[in-house]
């Protein structure tokens, strides 16, 4: 049977959203940094805003749901998760603001794949396998060397980026286990809805507790910027669902890796960043190993199909 052209052109449309979403991420990127450095927004701050408005583009989807999303028997696994992806956010967001450069923040992040590897292997005893421990290796020595402790421009803020991959990879290893267990608008829900407010904690934290310091809305300048950060946020989590709805996340995710070069782009256009040390020989590792690694797993799958039938 011949496919129709919109079958056929599926995969393709879904490739263009998940382009159109690393674009917009290095646009949040840049803005971010811009934001915090031009106006002393502190990371804390700047992730409240930023999420928290944004949920509110996904306030019709919570209403479409309605109550019944939240029954869950497993509230624990749930709030574990959220404040490992809210530390995530957390770190991710601090580096930015702390001037760690942007190519080296999202190169770094590109190493989470490989510490859920690690983790599931830790935490829910998946097997790894000769591919895996490859690729994971291969993965780490490829951040290890865009971080670059031995050098002088390292500091303690390289770190950060470190911190957002680990909490993002602990993220996914409790959403891999939510997932055999609950449905998945309970998943979806639970982390739109105890995002914002676990991102209020860490900034009533950072001011004291006190909560006339701490919700003090950013005026001028850094309130639009922010706005146009939250407008992007959610339009960068929409293009990413629309991606997954036309595309397998295995085809999609060589065109994931695109965030990289237009990080480095859009850095240097506006900080003037320029890309020093073993950026390339690193990230070439880090996509070199996932590519490796779907294309082993794809052919292990294929294999396991075709015995089957």
């Amino acid at each position: 049977m011949n496919q129709s052209p919109n079958t056929r052109m599926s995969p393709l449309v879904g490739a263009g959203f998940m382009v159109s979403a690393g674009l917009a991420f290095a646009v949040i990127n840049v803005l971010t940094q811009w934001v915090a450095q031009s106006y002393s927004v502190s990371s804390t701050a700047l992730a409240f805003w930023q999420y928290g408005l944004s949920l509110v583009f996904f306030v019709p989807s919570l209403i479409k749901l309605g109550a019944g999303a939240f029954k869950t028997s497993h509230p624990i696994l749930h709030v574990v998760r959220v404040v490992l992806a809210t530390l995530g956010v957390q770190f991710f967001v601090a580096a930015l603001t702390h001037g760690v450069p942007i190519w080296q923040v999202i190169a770094i992040d590109m190493t989470s794949p490989f510490m859920v590897i690690l983790g599931a292997r830790l935490f829910l005893g998946e097997h790894i396998g000769f591919n895996r421990a490859v690729a994971t290796a291969v993965g780490f020595v490829g951040g290890m060397l865009i971080l670059a402790p031995w050098s002088d421009a390292f500091s303690v803020y390289s770190l950060l980026p470190l911190g957002a991959a680990l909490m993002w990879a602990g993220s996914s290893i409790q959403t891999r286990q939510l997932a055999t267990i609950e449905r998945p608008e309970s998943v979806t829900v639970y982390l739109l809805a105890l995002l914002t407010p676990i991102n209020a904690v860490f900034l009533l934290a950072d001011t004291g507790f006190s909560p006339t310091a701490a919700f003090v809305i950013p005026t001028g300048p850094a309130l639009y910027g922010i706005l146009v950060l939250a407008a992007l946020t959610a339009a960068a989590q929409y293009f990413l669902t629309l991606a997954y709805s036309r595309a397998d996340a295995s085809y999609l995710q060589p065109f994931d890796h695109v965030r990289l070069p237009l990080g480095v782009v859009a850095g240097y256009l506006v900080f003037g960043y320029a890309p020093g040390g073993f950026l390339w020989v690193g990230a070439a590792l880090i996509i070199g190993a996932s590519l490796y690694l779907l294309k082993a797993e794809t052919g292990s799958a294929n294999s396991g199909l075709a015995a089957a039938e």
